[in-house]
């Protein structure tokens, strides 16, 4: 557990530079794209976006709340990692973190995120942490290629794949790291799994 914990350290560091959530959408060739749970992979340059949906079950998870620029997660998580690893918490899935805010409309200092790692329900709740439940949920999602800090660049893509289809966004977009920045030789082979909460827009 020790030696996952930091692993799971040099995933805050890359999310301390994360982009912003509305950057514009580079245009160029897609890459080769591979497949994850069935899903074609959206790789760097995100000219073209494999998106889906499917209904997110509900999960209980443990957070550090951050409050300012989306840029500083990574710091929210690096404490979320200390304060489980401290006190023997075990994550029962891949961290994530949830951005309540467009950045594109909310001034810096206003923005509300969270930095989050699964846990059982029976989990007791650690000391300085907060605990919540992800409802469960219909979702537009992706997976994405590359460094954590350039998927938001495949956001408009996913915008897009909702908007055709009259979907109107429904709660906070969750970002889900399912890989270990410590065990990949190149940012290319990082994946993260993309979630939009979805209704229908009337």
């Amino acid at each position: 557990m020790k030696i996952a914990f930091q692993l799971l350290a040099a995933l805050s560091v890359l999310l301390s530079c994360r982009a912003t959530l509305t950057p514009p959408l580079i245009h160029g060739e897609p890459g080769s794209p591979a497949m994850v749970a069935g899903l074609s992979v959206t790789e760097p340059p995100y000219a073209e976006v494999h998106a889906n949906w499917k209904e997110r079950l509900r999960e209980t998870y443990v957070f550090v709340e951050h409050h300012g620029d989306y840029r500083r997660v990574g710091d929210a998580m690096r404490e979320l990692f200390e304060r489980c690893q401290a006190q023997g918490v075990q994550p029962t899935g891949a961290p994530f973190a949830l951005f309540f805010d467009d950045p594109g409309r909310t001034p810096v200092d206003q923005l509300e995120s969270r930095a989050c790692l699964p846990v059982d329900p029976a989990e007791r709740l650690p000391e300085g942490l907060q605990r919540d439940v992800l409802p469960s949920s219909m979702v537009a999602y992706a997976v994405v290629a590359g460094a954590y800090p350039e998927v938001p660049r495949a956001y408009p893509g996913l915008f897009s794949y909702l908007d055709e289809r009259g979907w109107a966004r429904n709660g906070p977009l969750r970002e889900i790291y399912l890989v270990d920045p410590g065990q990949v030789e190149s940012y290319r082979d990082l994946r993260t799994e993309v979630q939009v909460p979805w209704v229908v827009a009337r």
